[in-house]
C-alpha cells in the first residue's frame, strides 16, 4: 500500500508541475512588454506614440483619455471599435495581439503582433499588474 500511495503522488507533483507550465508569467511578460514599450507607457512611463496602457483591461477601446485628446491620437477605427462596444478583456486583447491589422483592419498599430499565444498571455498578466 505505501508503494501505491508514493506513486499516487508522484503522479500527482507530476501533473500538478505540468499544468504550472502553462501558468502566466508575469516576469516573461514584462520582458516581451519591451517592444510595446517602444510606443506605449505603463506604470510611471509616459510614451507619446501610443496610449499608456495602465487599466486597459476592462477600457473601452480609443478612449485613454490623454491619447483620444491629442490631435494624431486613435484612429477612426479604434474609436469606431469603442463605439461599438469593444471593451479590451483579456480575450479581446489575446486576439488583438496576436494580429493587430487582422482584429482591427485599418488601425494606426504597425506592429505585427505576437505570434506565440504564452508571450501574449505573459504581456496580458503583466498589463493587468497595472490595474484593470
Amino acid at each position: 500500500m505505501p508503494r501505491l500511495v508514493a506513486s499516487t503522488l508522484a503522479a500527482l507533483a507530476f501533473i500538478l508541475s505540468a499544468g504550472g507550465a502553462n501558468a502566466q508569467d508575469t516576469e516573461a511578460g514584462k520582458k516581451i512588454f519591451a517592444r510595446c514599450a517602444v510606443c506605449h507607457g505603463i506604470g510611471d512611463a509616459k510614451k507619446p506614440i501610443g496610449p499608456t496602457l495602465n487599466g486597459v483591461i476592462g477600457r473601452t477601446a480609443g478612449t485613454e483619455p490623454e491619447f483620444a485628446a491629442k490631435a494624431s491620437g486613435y484612429s477612426k477605427v479604434m474609436k469606431e471599435a469603442g463605439e461599438h462596444g469593444l471593451v479590451w478583456d483579456e480575450a479581446n486583447l489575446d486576439e488583438y495581439l496576436a494580429e493587430p491589422r487582422k482584429k482591427l483592419p485599418g488601425n494606426k498599430m504597425a506592429f505585427a503582433g505576437l505570434k506565440e499565444e504564452k508571450d501574449r498571455l505573459d504581456v496580458i498578466a503583466y498589463i493587468k499588474t497595472f490595474g484593470e
